[in-house]
């Protein structure tokens, strides 16, 4: 099996992998349905990744990385205006709950049910936050001083666009039976909660 080969079973298993645990959560997870939906031999799926354990912090490991690419990336752009860069940063964000919407839900589920989780989640991303958190105090700290915006504790507001943006897609199969029209085109209604998030947010710290 040549490496190109090796990259492609690895990836169906990931692929699999993020759907079973996705939709069963860690502990209902099971290896021969990984590899059945896969399209492997069980001996197969462990010659990649030897536990279950393992994949699973694998697939944590990629989406995280990728949130962290696209998220923090534009939010710990210096050379654009502060504001610009919370703008992308809530836009960024959003769509990648967008294209991962049971991922905040696993996500919720995992550390209620088993808290030690969060270590193997916080590891992931912490050190990341941390950088972009004193970065973007910083700056907007500047900014309040400058007059340009208004003071706000930069925690504060992940919080508020964490909330925002998670809710949306945690709420949505629950509330579109009952918003009726408002719901019914769902990459419509998409695209204006993300506008309408964008904006609550933005009206936190610009001047009035």
């Amino acid at each position: 099996m040549d490496n190109q080969e090796k990259q492609s079973k690895e990836q169906q298993i990931l692929a699999a992998a993020e759907q079973e645990f996705l939709t069963r959560g860690y502990d209902g997870a099971r290896t021969t349905s990984i590899a059945q939906a896969a399209g492997v031999t069980h001996a197969m799926l462990h010659y990649y990744f030897r536990t279950k354990e393992q994949l699973f912090e694998r697939i944590v490991d990629e989406k995280f990385e990728t949130m962290s690419h696209s998220m923090f990336a534009i939010m710990g752009d210096p050379s654009l205006p502060i504001v610009e860069r919370i703008k992308g940063g809530i836009e960024a964000h959003f769509d990648f709950v967008a294209q991962n919407p049971l991922l905040p839900r696993f996500v919720i589920n995992e550390i209620i049910s088993r808290p030690e989780r969060y270590n193997v989640l916080y590891k992931r991303v912490g050190a990341i936050i941390d950088n972009v958190y004193r970065g973007l105090q910083s700056e907007i700290d500047r900014s309040a001083e400058r007059g340009e915006i208004e003071r706000v504790d930069i925690k504060m507001l992940f919080i508020s666009i964490m909330s925002l943006n998670i809710f949306t897609f945690l709420a949505y199969p629950f509330m579109e039976p009952l918003m009726g029209e408002l719901m019914a085109n769902r990459e419509r209604f998409l695209a204006e909660r993300k506008a309408e998030n964008i904006e609550t947010i933005l009206r936190r710290i610009k001047k009035q």
